[in-house]
């Protein structure tokens, strides 16, 4: 027998029952996995929890990957589909996973994904600058610690030597957040926004800005909020969450290898700062119009597809 008992929930009933499973499932995910790390990574690594000061560590960095991969795997991964099948009851359809897209359509948001990198960069290094009033230094030096520790983890993740570390850092910084981040924040958080707004462009953007505040990353928030509106559009315009969670993997994937590149020497370290140096501010036009004309493309091959309001309704 079906379990009916979730659906025809209203929007805001529905978003309170979303961050109570979210928080449940985080729960137990971080229960079960210092259950299991006792034994793969022995007790005394679980009675000593590894901090910011630890990175130079091998063993640390493991264990704060590990709990990493369960994080998003609790946090991100399992709740879209326990929420799918209680407000729907057929998770696929939910999620906009029933549906795919055309191959042109994955090959043209590659390009896009690419492409917008530079724009993506010159808007960071614009939200890098940000700067507060003197009454509110406090908080800025509070945000700025944050981003820099922030910036020290990753670094500390992404440093890796072997095929194998860059097989999994691709696993664990895009594999799992494409899958996850997308699932939830556009598959259900947005979707819950619009039904709330009973506007599209409003589940976008309000999605997408919580999508960045959670990173709690604040010098990055801008880029990171852009980057969560043009998944919205992708999911919205092309009908399908496959879309979007390409482009997220594209995008993180990238990133990654870029990062390992370079610090294997193969690759130039200013191919990272590409738009955000004013000798490469032409690169930042080419960026936004490819942008423009890539989104109009895939817009267009997927006219017959496209969300409707009604589409995102769970009763």
């Amino acid at each position: 027998m079906a379990f009916t008992a979730f659906r025809g929930m209203k929007p805001f009933s529905q978003l309170l029952f979303s961050a109570f499973v979210i928080v449940v499932c985080f729960l137990i995910f971080l229960v079960l996995s210092l259950i299991i790390a006792i034994p793969l990574f022995g007790l005394d690594s679980m009675t000593s929890i590894p901090t910011i000061d630890d990175l130079g560590n091998p063993q640390s960095i493991h264990l704060l990957k590990y709990f990493q991969v369960v994080q998003s795997i609790g946090l991100f991964v399992v709740p879209p589909f326990i929420l799918g099948l209680l407000f729907l009851g057929n998770v696929k359809e939910y999620l906009h996973l029933h549906r795919t897209s055309a191959f042109s359509s994955f090959l043209l948001v590659i390009i896009l994904v690419i492409f917008a990198s530079p724009f993506i960069n010159f808007i960071g290094e614009l939200n890098a600058q940000m700067h507060f009033p003197n009454w509110l230094s406090g908080v800025e030096n509070w945000m700025k610690d944050t981003e820099d520790k922030a910036d020290q983890l990753t670094e500390a993740f992404l440093t890796v030597n072997t095929v194998g570390g860059l097989l999994f850092n691709i696993f664990m910084i895009a594999f799992l957040p494409a899958i996850g981040e997308e699932l939830l924040f556009r598959g259900v958080i947005q979707r819950i926004f619009t039904n709330m707004t009973k506007n599209h462009h409003w589940g976008i953007w309000i999605s997408a800005i919580m999508f960045s505040a959670l990173h709690m990353q604040f010098f990055g928030f801008i880029p990171r909020m852009l980057l969560g509106v043009l998944f919205g559009y992708l999911l919205v315009w092309s009908g399908t969450m496959w879309i979007p969670i390409t482009a997220h993997f594209v995008n993180n994937g990238v990133a990654v290898v870029v990062w390992y590149l370079v610090h294997k020497n193969l690759l130039s370290p200013e191919v990272e700062n590409i738009g955000t140096t004013s000798d490469s501010y032409f690169w930042v036009i080419i960026s936004v119009v490819t942008i423009i004309f890539m989104m109009w493309l895939i817009k267009r091959e997927n006219q017959e597809n496209k969300l409707k309001i009604s589409d995102n309704f769970s009763d």
